[in-house]
């Protein structure tokens, strides 16, 4: 039995090649033309999304949101769910400035090869009801710990009503080892382009301080040369001119890959 689905398998690679058929390669532009994941958006007006991962950590990202507030800034929290339960007034908090708060997974798991999608639902999920009983509203966008995905985990986070979102490749500030204010600066500042989406951190084990200070420079630049800083959703909603919906989170059942290009 073995031998012949083989040999089934050898006839079916055959005739794909015979017939000059293309396996599609599952790179970034497979997943992106698909609307599958989103890295950026870009656009033709100056707006960026700066996103915060790992939280809520009571010293740095209550400093971060004071910062937020007097640049008067928006931001995505891509939150942790025990964390959430830990410190759940910062995450209220994050909700009544007018932020976006995200999932992040429970307990930061990196979905690399062999995580069963029991594993992958089980961490969406508890932190999706973590942060219903907590603030009243469903979160539509997931990043997953790392920005490892695949199919089953796309598969999952679709079927929980999620669209999954990574960060500009040119805007990872590799703030989580505390690279130095300067480096942080330097990759938001000299990168910083309409649309991106910028990957920071506002938790990092043992100080995110360099973050913090980092962005004491990084926002009134910012507001200098004319950006304004929205939640990915209005980043969403600016290029599709479509709010993100409650009922169809995901854009694979819209044209939305069409009109992100």
């Amino acid at each position: 039995m073995r031998h012949y689905l083989g040999r089934l398998v050898a006839v079916a690679l055959c005739v794909v090649l015979l017939c000059g058929f293309q396996i599609p390669r599952k790179d970034r532009h497979f997943y992106e033309s698909r609307g599958d994941i989103i890295w950026e958006l870009p656009l033709e007006r100056k707006e960026l999304a700066l996103t915060f991962d790992d939280g809520p950590d009571p010293g740095t990202t209550v400093q971060i949101l004071d910062l937020l507030k007097q640049y008067h800034a928006k931001a995505t929290f891509f939150v942790i769910g025990y964390r959430v339960e830990e410190y759940p007034d910062i995450v209220k908090r994050e909700v009544a400035e007018g932020h976006e708060v995200a999932n992040h997974t429970f307990n930061h798991v990196f979905f690399t090869r062999g995580v069963k999608s029991d594993t992958i639902r089980r961490e969406i999920a508890r932190t999706d009801r973590a942060l219903v009983e907590l603030t009243g509203k469903k979160p539509f966008l997931f990043r997953p710990p790392g920005g490892y995905y695949s199919d089953a985990m796309l598969d999952v986070a679709g079927k929980l009503g999620y669209t999954t979102v990574l960060w500009s490749w040119h805007q990872d500030t590799e703030d989580w080892r505390s690279p130095g204010v300067r480096h942080i600066v330097n990759k938001v500042l000299k990168n910083a382009r309409n649309g991106d989406i910028v990957l920071l951190h506002d938790y990092v084990s043992g100080s995110s301080m360099h973050t913090v200070n980092a962005l004491r420079i990084i926002l009134p630049e910012l507001e200098r040369r004319g950006y304004r800083l929205v939640t990915v959703s209005e980043l969403i909603a600016d290029k599709t001119g479509e709010l993100l919906p409650a009922s169809n989170s995901s854009y694979r059942n819209s044209d939305f890959s069409k009109r992100a290009k």
